[in-house]
């Protein structure tokens, strides 16, 4: 992309690109955590199940959650999204950056490219978080087995 005139009109739009591209994704990061909510386990209509019926299912499910956070097992992967921002702003650097060696501009394609890297890891990671930490979903699976449950997914 050429910008005519100087390289401080090409840095300034890089700039004004990264700026942009940062509020941007912080807007999706707040709408998509909003919209977050817990997934709970679906329950198999078994003869425990019958037994207790929804109602008692709902409680021991509860109750198993409870004691899988307890036990120090976040129940979503919310810590995620930095990570995800992270490694998608490197990413973006890295990329963007080794075209900017070509290009002759390896800094400010770098920062832009580190820009939308992040805007894309943080989106990617906010989409993840309301997914049930593995080892969280497994503790209540586990925890619902032993009462008698059979899980058949998480919704």
């Amino acid at each position: 992309m050429s910008i005519p005139n100087s390289g401080l009109a090409a840095s300034s739009h890089y700039r004004w690109v990264c700026i942009h591209t940062l509020i941007l994704s912080l807007l999706i990061l707040l709408i998509l955590g909003g919209c977050a909510t817990s997934k709970k386990p679906v329950f198999y209509p078994n003869p425990h199940y019958n037994t207790v019926g929804k109602a008692g299912a709902d409680r021991d499910a509860s109750e198993c959650m409870q004691l899988a956070r307890q036990a120090g097992n976040p129940d979503n992967q919310r810590g995620e999204i930095p990570k995800q921002a992270a490694a998608g702003a490197a990413i973006g650097a890295a990329s963007a950056g080794a075209w900017g060696l070509v290009q002759g501009d390896a800094g400010e394609r770098a920062l832009a490219g580190a820009a939308a890297g992040g805007a894309a890891g943080t989106v990617r990671g906010a989409m993840r978080s309301s997914e049930p930490d593995p080892i969280y979903r497994r503790f209540v699976e586990r925890c619902l087995g032993d009462r008698g449950y059979d899980i058949i997914g998480w919704r």
